[in-house]
């Protein structure tokens, strides 16, 4: 692996860090039931073009941490098909933040955008 490589790849692991729970509440705000950690996964990867493939895992801290932030209620049912599923639904202290996050990014994005365009 180059150098690049490795620079890229940790300026793709802090850029991730905060993006997840935007999407992630994102997610969840356009859902019109609870939905549990793989149709989530899913969701997203049907929208980043899978982009998530292999990563699915590394959304589960994010769902606990929003959770424990009190940004989504979770509750747990028994599946059919395995074992018990943990859904997930946003609270409106969520809707909220997802609100204040959006504008943060769009603030950010343009930002950047402006930035990078001068170069």
């Amino acid at each position: 692996m180059s150098e690049t490589d490795v620079h890229l790849k940790k300026f793709e692991k802090e850029l991730a860090a905060g993006t997840v729970s935007l999407v992630l509440l994102a997610v969840l705000a356009a859902a019109r039931e609870p939905l549990y950690g793989y149709q989530i996964a899913k969701r997203l990867e049907r929208e980043a073009g899978g982009v998530l493939v292999g990563k699915q895992s590394a959304l589960y801290p994010v769902l606990r941490n929003l959770s424990a932030a009190e940004l989504l209620d979770t509750f747990v049912e028994p599946s059919e098909a395995g074992p018990p599923r943990r859904y997930y639904r946003i609270t409106p202290l969520g809707r909220k933040a997802l609100r204040e996050w959006t504008g943060a990014w769009t603030s950010t994005r343009s930002f950047v955008d402006s930035v990078l365009a001068d170069r």
